[in-house]
Parts: structure tokens; C-alpha cells; sequence
């Protein structure tokens, strides 16, 4: 079932969460007891996200430091797999545009096919870390063109513009949008007007980049509805555990911290303190949200189970 079947139909707000892929060269185990740990809230979906490679720089046994590229998470399409396979829950690998060829996301995609893997979140990819070569790539510049990509799988044409045979069940997808406004949209205006895009050219689904204000979700919510733009919106959620989370969140996201939030964290003496804050403010913010009767809540669980766990208990 697509995703956006899945929160239409569901009785309440929805739960979800997302995944990283363990570190190269670790198990798949401590994936498990995270979903073993918060599948008793009835996860619509799963995320997976996905990871281009990075340039680190190592000394060999003859001390040369070498350049060396490296996937520290490899394992998207195979873990999404094996989720669906173990807990016959929807998984939704990430699909991005930065650091992976047109070609290699086409193979991505005949791969998730064969698998029965029909559940999609399309990105663009974070480009900090871009090294010379990824940023002369093959690659997709914006999420809207990986979409047409998507779109032209779905409709049977290759990246060649060959013709095959369309899959049996076409991609469905979700994409990003960004209430507080993207770091590189000049203006809220052409904010909305990408997102509208997104929706007009196929997105089943929207998801936000995690905020801390609701009503910068409220306000976000009411302008796409004004431009016709009908599709879940889905509040991206995260529980604050780390007290330099403070400056790195806005740092890193581009996210606007509340003071009365910020205040509570400057008090903390310690992550311990923060985490208390967060899975307070957190709870506090989901149940305003499931008050406002939004479709699910998506939470960003990033070494931050624990706390989702403390949250999901008290607003399921």
C-alpha cells in the first residue's frame, strides 16, 4: 500500500520514523531493536536514509597519507528489504540526487523494483560534503529533476529515453518541504512555489524538515492550502538530546529554536538535563499537533530512540 494510503486510511495520527543504515562494517542488529523498540506504536512507514561517499585521508603501512572514498553507510535498498522482509512494515529508502550518477539511480531504482520496494522519498542530498569529483557528477541539481527521472521510470522510459517495460507497480513518492523556508529560497514565496511543483508533478506526500515552532507549521500548512496544494503534510519531529543540539540544529538545518525552548537548554548543565527538555517540549509539541488533527507525526530518531520512545508512549 502507498504511503499516502496508509495515513488517508489510518484511524488516528499516524507514527513513523527514520533509520540510518549501520556503519560500514557494523550488523544489522541494533537496527532491529530500534524498530523492535518502537514498532508497538504501529509504524505506518519506515525511512531509510542514504548516504553518499566522503573523502577522508588515511596514513598506509608505508605512513603515505592517501585519499581515499568511502560509504560510511552503505546498504539503503538492502536494509529497506530486509525491513519489509522481517517486520512486514513499508519501508521508504531515500532516493537523492547529490553524490549518486543518473545512472546509478536508475539501477537503484530496477534494483527496489525486483524487490518489490515501491515506496520512495525523494531528496536532493545534503552537498557539504561534496568532494571535486561528486561535484562533476552525473548528477541530478534538484530533487524536482530526480523526480522527472522517477516519473519517466514509472512510464517505462529509460535514462537513454529506450523504451521498457513499465513496472508492474509504479513508484510512489513523497518529498521535502521546508516550513521555515529552504537555506538557498530567497523567500517564503518561492518556497511555496517549489513545493506546488513537487505536488503538480507527481508527490504523493510532503514531509518537513524538523522545526520546534508549530506555528511556523500552522502558518506553512495554511499557505499551501490557499495555493491549492492538497496533499499530507507531514510535521518532521525531533526530540532534542544533546545540549549543543542549541546551536547545531540551526547551524546544520537552518531551524529556528523558540526562546522559551533555548532558555531551558541554556539552564542544562549537562545532555542529560537536554534530553529531559526535549522529550518534554517534544510531547508538548505532538500533542498540540495531534490537537490541530495533522495526519502523522514523522519522527527523526537519530541517535535519539530512546527519547522517541518516551514521546510516542505518551501522545499513543
Amino acid at each position: 500500500m502507498k504511503v499516502s494510503e496508509r495515513i488517508r486510511t489510518a484511524t488516528k495520527t499516524a507514527f513513523s520514523f527514520e533509520l540510518l543504515p549501520p556503519l560500514k562494517g557494523n550488523g544489522i542488529y541494533q537496527v532491529f531493536e530500534t524498530i523492535d523498540r518502537l514498532k508497538e506504536f504501529d509504524p505506518k512507514y519506515i525511512n531509510i536514509t542514504t548516504h553518499h561517499s566522503e573523502t577522508v585521508y588515511r596514513e598506509d603501512k608505508d605512513g603515505v597519507i592517501r585519499k581515499v572514498n568511502i560509504r560510511r553507510r552503505p546498504g539503503t535498498v538492502a536494509l529497506a528489504a530486509a525491513i519489509q522482509n522481517k517486520y512486514g512494515i513499508t519501508a521508504v529508502p531515500h532516493i537523492i540526487c547529490k553524490g549518486f550518477s543518473k545512472q546509478e539511480t536508475e539501477y537503484a531504482l530496477i534494483d527496489l523494483m525486483f524487490l518489490g520496494i515501491t515506496n520512495l522519498l525523494l531528496l536532493r542530498g545534503d552537498t557539504n560534503k561534496l568532494n571535486e569529483e561528486q561535484k562533476k557528477m552525473d548528477s541530478h541539481e534538484h530533487a524536482t529533476d530526480l523526480q522527472e527521472q522517477v516519473n519517466n521510470f514509472n512510464r517505462g522510459i529509460a535514462l537513454d529515453g529506450s523504451r521498457f517495460t513499465p513496472p508492474e507497480e509504479p513508484f510512489s513518492y513523497g518529498m521535502a518541504c521546508y516550513p521555515e523556508k529552504h537555506a538557498e529560497s530567497p523567500n517564503m514565496e518561492s518556497e511555496i512555489f517549489y513545493t506546488k511543483m513537487k505536488v503538480d508533478n507527481g508527490a504523493e506526500y510532503l514531509v518537513t524538515q524538523m522545526f520546534f515552532d508549530n506555528r511556523k507549521y500552522f502558518e506553512f500548512v495554511d499557505r499551501c492550502r490557499v495555493e491549492g496544494i492538497q496533499v499530507p503534510i507531514i510535521p518532521g519531529i525531533k526530540p532534542i538530546h544533546m545540549k549543543n543540539q542549541l546551536t547545531a540544529l540551526p547551524k546544520i538545518f537552518g531551524t529556528n529554536i523558540p526562546e522559551d525552548l533555548a532558555k531551558e537548554l541554556r539552564k542544562c548543565k549537562n545532555d542529560e538535563d537536554a534530553k529531559e527538555v526535549g522529550v518534554e517540549w517534544c510531547t508538548a509539541q505532538c500533542k498540540e499537533l495531534i490537537r490541530h488533527n495533522v495526519p502523522s507525526i514523522h519522527f527523526y530518531s537519530l541517535m535519539a530512540t530512546e527519547s522517541v520512545y518516551r514521546v510516542a508512549k505518551e501522545i499513543y
